[in-house]
């Protein structure tokens, strides 16, 4: 079982505390952001997580139609569609939106950041914890589908388009489908705001298997090489051995002239 105790599962903060946050969180995390006034008219990421905030305590007061409402309003002008149940923690950033997607019963933990076509998405019909939780510092990539009621570590990437249905341990990589975990970084986060955003520099194992495969053969022929070089040089020396040393047989017909 993975150690979910710092996912933020309750927002102690108030509602504009929580939206201030929301829009500052933006600077760490997209440098092609320049003002307060650019995020707040121009990112659709934003403008998702912070009516978010809204039909989430809408929905809480049991106000569940309206909150169903004013989330299916927004899913229309951002692209984004949050269920108002689902459980978000400070400061998450979507980037550029489109597509994503936030299930019902997930639970996202603090300052984790959705790429566009991000699916946070159940397995089954059941009423009940059915999508996936999130810890703290998580970043998933463009496309990427997280599956069914798992759980993923603080500090856990996941690689574009990749599909997750399994618990993911604390500080890895996933990429592929089904994802596996093909990177631990411990504990160590290199951005100084305590955010991993380097998906970029996540590994490429099936380059890194050919590239393998390719310097094992360039040895196996540097070795056959060799071998028919030696093999060569074998066979002259056997030769030349033969024709100095070894005595020649005289022909019939010479053996006759030398008798007469």
């Amino acid at each position: 079982m993975l150690d979910t105790s710092n996912t933020s599962t309750e927002i102690p903060l108030g509602l504009f505390a929580q939206w201030y946050e929301d829009v500052n969180c933006v600077f760490g995390r997209d440098p092609a952001a320049h003002s307060v006034w650019e995020i707040l008219l121009t990112y659709a990421g934003v403008h998702a997580v912070l009516t978010h905030r809204i039909t989430n305590r809408l929905w809480h007061a049991n106000w569940h139609l309206t909150a169903r409402i004013l989330a299916a309003f927004s899913k229309m002008i951002t692209s984004v569609d949050i269920h108002p149940a689902a459980t978000i923690g400070r400061r998450l950033f979507i980037d550029h939106a489109l597509g994503v997607v936030i299930g019902e019963t997930a639970v996202i933990g603090n300052d984790v950041t959705l790429y566009h076509g991000v699916t946070l998405g159940g397995t089954t019909w059941n009423k009940e914890k059915r999508h996936p939780t999130l810890g703290n510092n998580v970043m998933v990539g463009s496309g990427a589908k997280i599956l069914g009621p798992i759980t993923l570590g603080n500090n856990v990437r996941v690689g574009a388009n990749s599909v997750v249905v399994k618990d993911v341990p604390p500080c890895c990589t996933v990429v592929g489908i089904p994802g596996r975990v093909i990177q631990s970084k411990g504990t160590q986060i290199q951005n100084i705001h305590g955010i991993d955003l380097d998906h970029h520099l996540i590994p490429d194992p099936v380059g890194k298997a050919i590239a393998c495969l390719m310097e094992r053969i360039d040895e196996l022929e540097a070795g056959q090489k060799q071998a028919l070089k030696v093999l060569a040089e074998d066979s002259c020396d056997v030769c030349d051995a033969e024709s100095i040393c070894a005595p020649r047989k005289e022909t019939p017909v010479k053996r006759a002239v030398g008798a007469a």
